[in-house]
């Protein structure tokens, strides 16, 4: 039986140490490595994950769910719509109820303040499956994916071109932990709030009017959608505004030749992408989603049993 861990929560990028970060990238080869020569790894056996959605997914839901299950446990999804939530039961209550029957809980819902909320009355650990401010689990991915195609990032410059939302504050966390430049070019309007960040975070950063000034000399061009979860009013409104804002064939010109492009998903090719990019030669976007399942499986190991030397 693995001795009791530390209780830790991932609610943001900044959660974790570029030391931590480091293992749990090793751990994520490993277990990569196992799930592609079909080899079962499955130290996770009788343990039981809870996953609350009050925000839809297609992404976050399929590689916990698989993830758990190729670790061994088992999975219950819980909708908002279906459980009293749905009918105002407090955050804080429930928390306390289903941490007391599962072993980790993931959570995809709306301010950040509610996974806060629910954290500080969990027993068990609980992961952010993304909130309007902050999306942990897709940076971690994409992280790792550009470390797979292209080594270090350290010293590389992303290039974010578009919403400065919940993907483009987790960038600029990670930008300060992993030592790399963070290039943000976003519509009039629509720039991002680096008040909320720290110096460490500003010292990383910089924006620029000119998305193709953005992406020049960028190792790595990613984007978003352009209306966001929450936001479907404004979409309309958005269209015209971010019309000058898609990544384009003109706009992966102005990157280094090498430079990578990636997209969280789902995309709308026209849009935020063209499609000559994101079906292109430096498109790695299948890597990355396919990726979120291997991070998240070294994680949730992290949190429920801690280092192993597996």
């Amino acid at each position: 039986m693995n001795n009791p861990v530390e209780l830790r929560h991932y609610l943001q990028f900044k959660d974790f140490t570029p030391e931590e970060y480091e293992y749990l990238f090793a751990r994520t080869r490993w277990i990569k490595d196992k799930f592609k020569r079909y080899e079962p790894y499955q130290p996770l056996v009788d343990r039981t994950l809870a996953m609350v959605f009050e925000k839809h997914s297609t992404r976050t839901r399929v590689s916990f769910e698989a993830g758990m299950n190729q670790l061994g446990g088992s999975v219950i999804t819980l909708m908002t719509r279906d459980t009293q939530m749905g009918r105002g039961e407090p955050i804080e209550d429930v928390a306390r109820v289903i941490s007391r029957m599962v072993d980790i809980i993931m959570i995809r819902t709306f301010e950040q303040e509610i996974i806060e909320r629910f954290a500080q009355h969990s027993r068990v650990p609980v992961i952010n499956g993304l909130t309007n401010e902050h999306h942990p689990c897709q940076i971690l991915g994409d992280i790792y994916t550009y470390m797979e195609h292209r080594g270090s990032i350290r010293g590389k410059t992303v290039a974010w071109i578009g919403d400065s939302n919940n993907m483009c504050n987790t960038w600029l966390q990670a930008a300060s932990i992993f030592d790399f430049k963070l290039h943000v070019s976003t519509p009039p309007g629509y720039e991002m709030k680096t008040e909320r960040h720290t110096a460490e975070d500003r010292a990383h950063f910089e924006a620029f009017a000119d998305p193709l000034a953005a992406a020049r000399g960028a190792d790595l061009v990613t984007t978003d959608v352009w209306t966001s979860m929450g936001w479907e009013a404004e979409n309309a409104e958005r269209q015209h505004d971010f019309e000058d804002w898609q990544v384009d064939a003109e706009m992966m010109a102005r990157a280094n030749s090498s430079a990578l492009f990636m997209h969280c998903l789902p995309a709308h090719r026209g849009e935020e992408v063209a499609a000559e990019v994101i079906d292109g030669p430096q498109s790695v976007v299948w890597d990355e989603a396919e990726n979120r399942l291997h991070v998240q499986k070294a994680l949730i190991e992290y949190l429920l049993i801690g280092r192993t030397i597996v």
